[in-house]
């Protein structure tokens, strides 16, 4: 069963037990449920990736992002008008609030995470959709013709180091030709995941590659000595008729609620009024958010405000580096609170291992109403591991 914590943990150690069948009917959370009650803790078998991955959640790879159906159990415990987001990354509790008829609003730092999420809660005409799509793909393989490889240029060094030349000439022919589309946005989220898997890096190691990879290597993830990808097409045509699909699923389930994302720092953004937040914020020197997805932002010519990250891996984890956290979360969440009225609720979904959520709580004047410990032990490939991942709700 999930532990539940009033306030800090006391001498909690190793991994608890699973105790009876975890929950996985979410439809029937009210607003009576007792949360506390529901153990939580899913395992692979419990809740496969397909599940977590459904319709326009894997729309593009996003290392750090929570799960969506432990949005959707708060969304239909707290049943909010409109719920906010302002750490949204990959748009995940929006489009779990799409769902349920919900109006939501997120905002994020990275100009890569608001345009991914724009993409997957935006409402398409379907039909115009799956032509452009199609006819992107046709004049790419029309125009692929072998003089356009010494036609082509580009002077970023980093798309030089990190692709094939054929990769990188058909990456940016793709990109040539998004403008003359009405869905311009959602083709540049194909050009990235395609771009993606089209580095020249190791199968096993495409979320933080240290350098390019250059020869046949022994591939960890399919058992062979494979070789470094040469080209992007076959990506651009696969993942192309995978977005259409999944877009198609989610328009089928979606419901008529709107979805404002808000580009900029949680710190200083002046949001709408909501009356329920749910977020995932970025832990203490773990991630960096721009740097995962730093092909999009050359490829795509983004603006890069990787300073204004909070918590990010390269600022480190050293006693300062904690205590600068801290302040910049405090002074987050005491901006987004101002849009919350009084006795609205903040669901915050962290790895808390340095017992730091409870005194930013303190210095805000929040209520901590109760925590949640659950254990995430789904990791998989050579990210395989565990943790705890602490569920706190806050009253203002």
């Amino acid at each position: 069963m999930v532990q539940v914590l009033p306030a800090r943990r006391f001498g909690i150690t190793g991994n608890p037990d699973y105790e009876g069948q975890p929950f996985t009917d979410f439809s029937s959370v009210t607003p009576e449920t007792d949360v506390s009650c529901l153990n939580l803790n899913w395992r692979e078998n419990d809740l496969p990736e397909w599940q977590r991955t459904k319709h326009v959640h894997r729309l593009h790879p996003y290392l750090g992002k929570f799960v969506p159906q432990l949005v959707e159990v708060f969304l239909r415990k707290y049943r909010p008008s409109t719920v906010l987001d302002p750490f949204c990354g990959s748009g995940t509790t929006l489009v779990e609030a799409a769902t349920l008829g919900i109006d939501s609003i997120g905002s994020d730092v990275s100009v890569f995470n608001c345009l991914l999420a724009r993409v997957k809660t935006d409402r398409y005409d379907l039909a115009l959709l799956e032509t452009e799509i199609h006819d992107i793909l046709m004049r790419l393989e029309d125009e692929l013709q072998p003089s356009m490889f010494s036609i082509m240029r580009e002077t970023d060094q980093y798309l030089y180091q990190w692709f094939a030349p054929q990769a990188r000439d058909e990456l940016f022919l793709y990109r040539s030709l998004i403008p003359g589309y009405t869905y311009h946005d959602i083709l540049k989220v194909i050009l990235s995941r395609s771009a993606r898997s089209a580095r020249l890096t190791t199968h096993f190691d495409l979320d933080f590659p240290r350098r390019p990879t250059l020869k046949e290597y022994e591939c960890h993830k399919h058992g062979r000595i494979c070789r470094p990808v040469q080209e992007a097409r076959r990506f651009l045509h696969r993942y192309s008729l995978d977005t259409v699909k999944r877009v198609k699923e989610f328009a089928q389930i979606r419901q008529s609620a709107q979805a404002c994302i808000l580009p900029g720092d949680a710190r200083a953004l002046r949001f709408p009024d909501c009356d329920l937040v749910i977020t995932s914020p970025p832990y203490v020197g773990l991630i960096d958010y721009h740097q995962q997805h730093r092909y999009a932002y050359e490829l795509l010519g983004l603006k890069d405000n990787k300073p204004d990250e909070i918590g990010a891996s390269w600022k480190g984890n050293s006693r300062k580096a904690v205590a600068q956290y801290v302040d910049d979360m405090t002074s987050a969440f005491e901006n987004v609170g101002k849009s919350l009225p009084q006795g609205g609720r903040m669901v915050v979904v962290v790895h808390d291992k340095r017992d730091l959520y409870d005194g930013i709580a303190d210095r805000l004047g929040f209520t901590v109403e109760y925590r949640l410990q659950r254990h995430v032990n789904r990791r998989t490939g050579r990210r395989a591991g565990d943790f705890f991942e602490d569920v706190i709700v806050w009253r203002r």
